[in-house]
Protein backbone atom coordinates (compact mmCIF):
# COMPACT_ATOMS: atom_id res chain seq x y z
CA UNK A 1 0.00 0.00 0.00
CA UNK A 2 1.25 3.30 -0.73
CA UNK A 3 1.26 6.35 0.97
CA UNK A 4 -1.45 7.89 -1.13
CA UNK A 5 -3.66 4.79 -1.05
CA UNK A 6 -3.13 5.16 3.29
CA UNK A 7 -4.33 8.51 2.94
CA UNK A 8 -7.31 7.63 1.17
CA UNK A 9 -8.31 5.03 3.85
CA UNK A 10 -8.65 7.01 6.34
CA UNK A 11 -12.02 8.07 8.20
CA UNK A 12 -13.89 10.14 8.28
CA UNK A 13 -12.79 11.18 4.47
CA UNK A 14 -12.22 14.90 4.44
CA UNK A 15 -13.99 17.08 2.13
CA UNK A 16 -13.54 16.81 -1.79
CA UNK A 17 -11.80 19.71 -2.14
CA UNK A 18 -9.38 19.19 0.95
CA UNK A 19 -8.71 15.96 0.01
CA UNK A 20 -7.52 16.78 -3.63
CA UNK A 21 -5.23 19.69 -1.82
CA UNK A 22 -3.28 16.63 0.19
CA UNK A 23 -2.63 14.39 -2.72
CA UNK A 24 -1.83 17.68 -4.64
CA UNK A 25 0.84 18.75 -1.62
CA UNK A 26 1.92 15.08 -0.79
CA UNK A 27 2.86 15.00 -4.52
CA UNK A 28 5.32 12.15 -5.64
CA UNK A 29 5.50 11.67 -1.75
CA UNK A 30 2.47 9.84 -2.23
CA UNK A 31 3.74 6.96 -4.36
CA UNK A 32 6.02 5.95 -1.34
CA UNK A 33 5.68 2.87 0.23
CA UNK A 34 3.23 3.09 3.28
CA UNK A 35 5.93 2.45 6.24
CA UNK A 36 7.10 6.21 5.61
CA UNK A 37 3.57 7.41 5.91
CA UNK A 38 4.86 9.52 9.42
CA UNK A 39 7.57 11.05 8.10
CA UNK A 40 6.35 12.17 4.46
CA UNK A 41 2.98 13.21 5.91
CA UNK A 42 5.32 15.85 8.36
CA UNK A 43 7.81 16.40 5.38
CA UNK A 44 5.21 18.06 3.25
CA UNK A 45 3.30 19.60 6.14
CA UNK A 46 6.51 21.22 6.73
CA UNK A 47 7.11 22.25 2.99
CA UNK A 48 3.83 23.68 3.10
CA UNK A 49 3.68 25.38 6.25
CA UNK A 50 7.20 27.29 5.00
CA UNK A 51 5.48 28.25 1.84
CA UNK A 52 2.54 29.78 3.49
CA UNK A 53 5.20 31.51 6.32
CA UNK A 54 7.04 33.04 3.21
CA UNK A 55 4.05 34.94 2.18
CA UNK A 56 3.20 38.48 2.53
CA UNK A 57 0.26 38.18 4.11
CA UNK A 58 -2.03 34.81 5.08
CA UNK A 59 -5.72 35.84 4.58
CA UNK A 60 -8.51 33.81 3.74
CA UNK A 61 -7.22 32.38 0.41
CA UNK A 62 -4.30 30.73 2.98
CA UNK A 63 -7.12 28.77 4.72
CA UNK A 64 -7.24 25.62 2.65
CA UNK A 65 -3.48 25.32 2.89
CA UNK A 66 -3.87 25.69 6.85
CA UNK A 67 -6.54 22.84 6.50
CA UNK A 68 -3.84 21.00 4.62
CA UNK A 69 -1.05 21.23 7.00
CA UNK A 70 -3.06 20.05 9.79
CA UNK A 71 -4.65 16.98 7.88
CA UNK A 72 -1.01 15.95 6.95
CA UNK A 73 0.52 16.54 10.39
CA UNK A 74 -2.93 14.63 12.01
CA UNK A 75 -2.29 11.68 9.50
CA UNK A 76 1.39 11.72 10.15
CA UNK A 77 0.86 11.50 14.14
CA UNK A 78 -2.45 8.97 13.61
CA UNK A 79 0.44 6.93 11.64
CA UNK A 80 3.25 7.16 14.37
CA UNK A 81 1.02 6.50 17.16
CA UNK A 82 1.37 2.81 16.15
CA UNK A 83 5.36 3.33 16.77
CA UNK A 84 7.15 2.98 20.01
CA UNK A 85 9.01 5.67 19.02
CA UNK A 86 5.80 8.36 19.37
CA UNK A 87 7.11 10.75 21.61
CA UNK A 88 10.34 10.91 20.24
CA UNK A 89 8.04 11.71 17.11
CA UNK A 90 6.15 14.22 18.35
CA UNK A 91 9.09 16.25 19.68
CA UNK A 92 11.01 16.44 16.29
CA UNK A 93 7.86 17.16 14.55
CA UNK A 94 7.02 20.04 16.83
CA UNK A 95 10.67 21.36 16.56
CA UNK A 96 10.40 21.24 12.89
CA UNK A 97 7.48 22.79 12.38
CA UNK A 98 8.01 25.93 14.77
CA UNK A 99 11.03 26.69 13.31
CA UNK A 100 9.39 27.60 10.34
CA UNK A 101 8.41 30.62 12.39
CA UNK A 102 11.56 31.60 12.57
CA UNK A 103 12.75 31.30 8.48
Amino acid sequence: MTVREWVREREPAPPERLAARIDEVLGIRGEEEQGRVASLCLDAAEELLRELAARRSAGREAALDLLTVDALVTYAFEAAAASPALESTATAAMIRLAATARS
